[in-house]
């Protein structure tokens, strides 16, 4: 059930001021670059912004393929294509040490139970609650 004053709707505004038209380019075997060039509220060249440049590719895992994207700092679209190789590079170390940081997170929040912490009475060792797996007679 919805109402007309439901605050959790996003509100999506787009900022006139800061649009960009996107091209993509490809050499078809490694990945693409998109350029990013900035356009006025009327669509026509902005001539006072830089573009931007973005480099993408796709890390093949055993859990399938990640994506890779990231910003390279280049003025043309040549030197673009030329620092393409480092910015994968980066990309994949950022990656890989995030993956590593996020597998480091999950298995600190495991709970191990310290050695000979059995099951108390069914498995014969001394750990567990005092008691457990033991009749206690009033």
């Amino acid at each position: 059930m919805s109402t007309k004053n439901d605050s959790r709707k996003p509100e999506a505004r787009m900022d006139p001021a800061n649009l960009y038209k996107e091209e993509v380019f490809t050499d078809r075997s490694t990945g693409t670059v998109r350029r990013l060039s900035p356009v006025k509220p009327d669509g026509s060249h902005d001539a006072g912004r830089p573009s931007i440049y973005i480099g993408e590719a796709q890390l093949l895992t055993s859990a399938g393929a990640l994506p890779l994207s990231f910003e390279i700092d280049a003025q043309t679209l040549e030197e673009a294509a030329t620092k393409y190789g480092e910015g994968v590079k980066r990309a994949y170390e950022e990656a890989l040490q995030e993956f590593q940081e996020m597998r480091r997170r999950a298995s600190s929040s495991l709970v191990i139970p310290e050695a000979g912490a059995g099951l108390g009475g069914l498995t014969g060792g001394m750990g567990g609650m005092p008691g457990a797996g033991k009749l206690q007679l009033p």
